[in-house]
């Protein structure tokens, strides 16, 4: 198994949104409606509102490889990209979604330790996140990473207002 990582660029546009469409549906599709899933794709997977995200200098897009087949993607913001006020000291993991057919090989503990080396490469003190709060494998996953709860913020999956904790993990520098 070969893994790697690649800056998204828009000539990738149409393979994000195909990705991001794909992942988050087999991430949250059991425990949501047909109607407020597809609500919330029209809303947050346009080619227009990628476009628009991918051109924010202060948010990166990266797609991971395994055996050079697309396996997932990851975006991070920092600064005023971030989707909640952190401060200038942290970087957001906004997605980390790997395609059902390369879960459990390690591509989101690679993404999440190249999330972090960024983040020190970018001088900051904390990285966090939003996770939905029953996304229990995904909440294991962070907490044996070092992340901890920080605070909460609502989520709409359409018209369904659900929560997000916010886990937060502290930068070590040596």
């Amino acid at each position: 198994m070969t893994i790697k990582m690649k800056p998204c660029s828009l000539a990738d546009l149409q393979e994000l949104r195909k990705i991001s469409v794909e992942t988050f549906v087999e991430t949250f599709q059991e425990q949501n409606t047909p109607e407020n899933m597809q609500a919330y794709l029209k809303e947050a997977y346009t080619l227009e509102k990628l476009q628009k995200e991918m051109a924010h200098s202060n948010s990166a897009f990266f797609f991971i490889y395994d055996d050079d087949q697309i396996a997932g993607y990851m975006k991070l913001n920092t600064d005023d990209a971030q989707t909640e006020e952190m401060g200038e000291d942290a970087l957001e993991i906004e997605r980390i979604y790997i395609r059902s057919g390369f879960q459990r090989k390690g591509l989101g503990k690679y993404l999440m330790d190249k999330a972090i080396e960024i983040a020190k490469a970018k001088k900051k003190q904390k990285i966090w996140l939003g996770v939905w709060e029953y996304n229990n494998q995904a909440l294991t996953f962070y907490e044996k990473n070092g992340f901890v709860q920080t605070g909460s913020h609502s989520f709409f999956m359409g018209d369904d207002e659900q929560t997000d904790f916010i886990m937060t993990k502290t930068l070590e520098y040596y």
